[in-house]
């Protein structure tokens, strides 16, 4: 399992206002479905933030996101040892399939790879 990027989820229902700071720091919108928008660094693509005002098919919305290169196999450890899963496993329809986890410290993490 290797881990291909870390990305920041930061709640706002002022998704436009954030999309003009986070470009004051060089950041560009690179994807927008409505309810989050992801913005990155023209030169170090992996460089991103996401801008949610909810999340549209989970419970809750997460406060980090790892996209992972097998995420059937990081759920399956995450499964065995005994952490919380806050949203089941499954495929989303704009392209990834993820699940929910709650670190030790309580923080949701959205755990991802792309299809």
């Amino acid at each position: 399992m290797s881990v291909r990027r870390v990305v920041p989820n930061i709640r706002s229902e002022a998704a436009g206002e954030s999309r003009e700071f986070y470009g004051l720091l060089g950041f560009e919108e690179v994807m927008n479905h409505g309810w989050i928008m992801t913005l990155a660094s023209p030169t170090v693509p992996a460089a991103q933030v996401s801008v949610m005002s909810h999340d549209l098919t989970a419970p809750v919305s997460p406060d980090l996101s790892i996209e992972v290169d097998d995420v059937d196999a990081v759920h399956e450890a995450v499964v065995a040892s005994g952490a919380e899963i806050v949203h089941p496993l499954q495929d989303e329809e704009w392209g990834v399939r993820r699940f929910f986890t709650r670190d030790p410290s309580g923080r949701v993490i959205n755990v991802l790879s792309h299809r």
